[in-house]
């Protein structure tokens, strides 16, 4: 603030993430925006929530706090699917992990009303998004109110607040108060109970309770349905829940994002570089996405388990090709730059360990650039969930050749060595357009490309908004005919194989309505058709998620059906098992499931078999996993147990050494009090040597006389009967 002149802030962003100046963290952009619209911005990154102190570092900001929990949920970042806290905080440098509190959002509001009271404050970000309504919170395991009320915020900003956000600031400069403050879209706020409830209209739409959805499963899975037939942006419906004698109002979600708006967006000057403050320490996230580029915005795919749709919306955002492309380049002048140290080579003396690869080119869904409805008066009404599920909207265009062509025109960026599409990607959407395919199994890809079928059985991808297993078989099978013909890019080709790229799935464990058997025969799927999935998810029931309802009703809210739902750990952990095989770790585990099912005809040596009748060889495969986790534990606290005995046996030696330390210390201080004695006794001091010193003369028994010299003295003798006892070896006493 001081170098930049500055004796206050208009706005203070407050983020449980460290701060990274990246368009790929929100403060950031967010930031940057606002510093573009000349207004004055700090930022107070993951700050001590124990005391409001920090939130006193820049001073009472003039228009208000804008808080945030971060990227992520909180909760999802502490916790994993089995409650248990995670070893690593992907968006704290140095992945440390307590860098924020549980529910930060909730913590930061106080903590700004507690250091400036009235103060405007403003919750947003993932976290205040979905949970906007009431929500069912899988770590507390009950119903929560919407966290308009629970943080006390003026105003709650859902989904993508550049737009929302900025209107609403423009208007606090103009001298508007807060109060007043009621219409914009991406909005929520507090009805207080003084206030008289809006009448349901058309465009108004009144929701169950928060006391209706938490006596009636029923009513929560109502709601849930009702939500999302209304987040069309263009329906402009306004959802009115009653929470108690308060209400929450949630205005219309914000109109997408025009292109000329996010290429404007994207063009502001980020540094790409974490906070000098950080040091040497790393950032997970930000080593993960430094050389990546978001190309749009949005999701149709309308998966269950995912609230994309809800926070992002349907629409896809698309940047033009230019935004896109200076992006990339300027990454590729940023990495010859730290190469030469500072001078930019020419574009004919690049050298090759100066190139650069983008790590991903994409967003929520990759091959979604530039796609949409084509209907655009059909749009503005539709309230379907899904454009690709249960069947592809005839409305939707399906052409690649924008995409496409940004990629080529990305490749062909002097210092860019490889771009790599790492975002997901729709194998249902990608072989409408079989160019696609060919362009990114030649240029695009790693050794191996990801894809997403989650499971194999039909009623479960029909939960989960996915196209049935048969289309991914389409898509590998294409992509194996692709890989087998010469190498016309840059495709790695290995001597002696032919498929030197292979397929990799990603698969869900726990979801709703996946049974034991199912996952079984999903097992047997994967093996007959040669697929290893490198990772399995557990399902994570988060706020604002269809597959959520599902966990806690037991209803599929858009039918109302029954569904089956996997509560327990141990079948939780036991379906991640099957599904991991091949992984000699999930043996015993694969084991259990196999007899409990009764399908003992899968454990053997035939070619259906998913595991031998024995356990692999090694020692630590025999053992269950029971054993192993009691094992475990014991290292982990044989471990503790040492470390605080090294520390102990540390601060003994420490106390030792301060204690010698100071008896020397007072041994000296002593020596020198005795010296400064001596010589200020007044006494003269001879320096005579030893030689001209007189010798006096010792008696036997040592001792000087009056005048100083030694002389011999007489013994003195003993006295009969003085000294009696009795003999050293018994018997009668003796006396002298």
């Amino acid at each position: 603030m001081l170098d930049r002149g500055w004796d206050c802030v208009d706005i203070v962003f407050v983020t449980g993430d460290a701060y990274v100046d990246h368009p790929s963290f929100a403060t950031a952009l967010l930031a940057r925006l606002l510093e573009s619209e000349g207004l004055r911005v700090g930022v107070l990154a993951q700050p001590d929530w124990r005391s409001a102190e920090p939130w006193t570092t820049f001073g009472q900001p003039r228009l208000a706090f804008c808080v945030s929990a971060g990227n992520m949920d909180s909760m999802i970042n502490h916790y994993t699917a089995n409650r248990k806290v995670r070893n690593e905080d992907a968006y704290s440098p140095g992945g440390q992990i307590g860098l924020r509190p549980d529910r930060a959002t909730l913590a930061y509001c106080q903590r700004s009303r507690e250091a400036y009271p009235g103060c405007v404050v403003i919750a947003g970000g993932v976290e205040a998004s979905l949970r906007r309504l009431a929500h069912y919170d899988y770590w507390s395991d009950k119903i929560k109110r919407s966290m308009v009320l629970d943080s006390k915020a003026d105003l709650l900003v859902y989904g993508m607040g550049e737009k929302p956000l900025l209107e609403i600031l423009h208007r606090l400069r103009n001298g508007e108060s807060i109060e007043t403050i009621r219409d914009v879209r991406g909005t929520a706020y507090r009805l207080k109970k003084s206030e008289d409830l809006p009448e349901e209209t058309n465009t108004t739409v009144h929701l169950p309770s928060l006391e209706e959805v938490e006596a009636d499963k029923s009513q929560f899975a109502k709601m849930t349905r009702m939500i999302y037939e209304n987040l069309n942006p263009y329906l402009g419906i306004t959802l009115v829940q009653e929470n108690d004698l308060e209400a929450v109002v949630v205005n219309p979600p914000s109109l997408p994002m025009e292109t000329v708006e996010l290429d404007r967006l994207y063009a502001l000057p980020f540094t790409r570089l974490p906070h000098p403050a950080y040091g040497d320490k790393k950032i997970p996230a930000f080593e993960m996405i430094k050389h990546s580029i978001c190309t749009h915005r949005g999701c149709f795919g309308g998966c269950t388990f995912c609230a994309l749709t809800a926070h992002q919306g349907k629409d896809i955002q698309s940047r033009s090709v230019e935004s896109v492309v200076h992006e990339a380049a300027g990454i590729a002048a940023d990495k010859q730059r730290t190469a030469d140290g500072g001078r930019v080579l020419p574009n004919d003396s690049v050298a090759r360990n100066s190139a650069v690869s983008i790590s991903d080119l994409g967003g929520p869904t990759a091959n979604m650039y530039a796609l949409g409805c084509k209907n655009e008066t059909l749009k503005k009404s539709c309230r379907r969930l899904s454009c690709l599920s249960p069947t592809q909207c005839p409305h939707l265009a399906t052409d690649h050749s924008a995409l496409i062509e940004l990629m080529q025109a990305v490749r062909k960026i002097e210092g860019i060595n490889k771009v790599f599409i790492a975002s997901g990607i729709r194998t249902d959407l990608a072989l409408c357009d079989t160019r696609y395919v060919a362009e990114l199994t030649e240029y695009h890809t790693g050794g191996y490309i990801k894809t997403a079928p989650e499971h194999t059985d039909p009623t479960v991808l029909e939960l989960m908004n996915k196209p049935p297993i048969e289309n991914h078989e389409q898509f590998c099978t294409l992509f194996e005919t692709i890989n087998r013909q010469p190498a016309k890019g840059d495709r790695s080709v290995v001597p002696g194989v032919t498929n030197a790229r292979s397929v990799v799935p990603y698969l869900m464990a726990g979801f709703p309505g996946t049974t034991l058997a199912m996952t079984i025969e999903a097992a047997v799927y994967l093996k007959r058709h040669g697929l290893r999935s490198d990772q399995v998810q557990e399902f994570t029931p988060g706020p604002f998620e269809l597959a959520t309802c599902m966990y806690y009703t037991g209803l599929n809210p858009i039918t109302g059906q029954p569904v089956y739902v996997p509560f327990r750990l141990r079948e939780r952990r036991l379906q991640k098992a099957l599904l991991m095989y091949h992984d000699p770790n999930s043996y015993h585990d694969v084991k259990s499931a196999l007899r409990e099912a009764g399908r003992e005809d899968l454990i053997g040596t035939g070619q259906d078999c998913l595991i031998a009748p024995y356990p692999p060889k090694s020692d630590a495969m025999r053992r269950t996993s029971r054993v192993k986790r009691l094992q475990i534990k014991n290292e982990t606290d044989k471990k503790k147990k040492e470390e605080r005995r090294t520390m102990f046996a540390e601060q003994l030696r420490q106390e030792e050494f301060e204690r010698q330390e100071k008896l020397r210390a007072e041994r000296l201080e002593k020596l020198r009090a005795e010296r400064s004695e001596r010589s200020y006794s007044g006494r003269p001091h001879s320096k005579r040597s030893s030689s001209n010193r007189p010798h006096s003369k010792r008696s036997s028994s040592g001792r000087p006389d009056s005048s100083g010299s030694f002389k011999r003295t007489a013994k003195r003798p003993f006295k009969k009967g003085v000294r009696k006892g009795p003999r050293p070896g018994g018997g009668k006493p003796f006396s002298r």
